[in-house]
């Protein structure tokens, strides 16, 4: 199914917010990687924090994922994935944040690793800002009724 004017506008404002958030929280995580033990550790110390942050996660993933099935292009994927793993980490930590823990735990012994998979997602996060923010907007026709045509004039 080719995608809409208003599909095309709202993965455009999804990767607005997606693609910053990425590069700098990843990018922080890329700088800090030696310091996630210490971070992980005291974050489930606090299991009133661990159940606040995976009900966030959940309702964090479950507004993409109402808001954004678009499925046309490479973009499009990339933040309906990101509000599913959203959805799916937040039900977890909620559930059985044991084996976030036991991942996190084991995880920082290869430090090496962890950088080259956040710097994997710092780049997603710079394409996706360029989508958002640097790409030109999806143009309309004239004459046209699609909702969310005027949402760049």
């Amino acid at each position: 199914m080719p995608a809409t004017l208003e599909s095309k506008a709202r993965t455009r404002a999804f990767a607005r917010v997606i693609g910053p958030f990425l590069v700098m929280v990843t990018g922080i995580l890329v700088v800090r990687a030696p310091d996630l033990g210490t971070i992980v550790s005291a974050f489930f110390q606090n299991e009133a924090l661990v159940w606040m942050m995976g009900a966030l996660l959940f309702f964090c993933g479950l507004l993409i994922i109402a808001f954004h099935q678009f499925w046309s292009s490479s973009a499009a994927v990339m933040i309906s994935l990101f509000g599913w793993f959203l959805a799916i980490r937040g039900v977890i930590l909620l559930a059985a944040p044991q084996l976030i823990l036991r991942g996190a735990t084991a995880s920082m012994h290869m430090v090496p690793g962890v950088r080259i998979g956040f710097s994997l997602l710092v780049l997603i996060g710079l394409w996706l800002t360029y989508v958002g923010w640097f790409t030109k907007p999806p143009e309309s026709k004239v004459g046209s009724s699609n909702v969310g045509s005027d949402l760049y004039s």
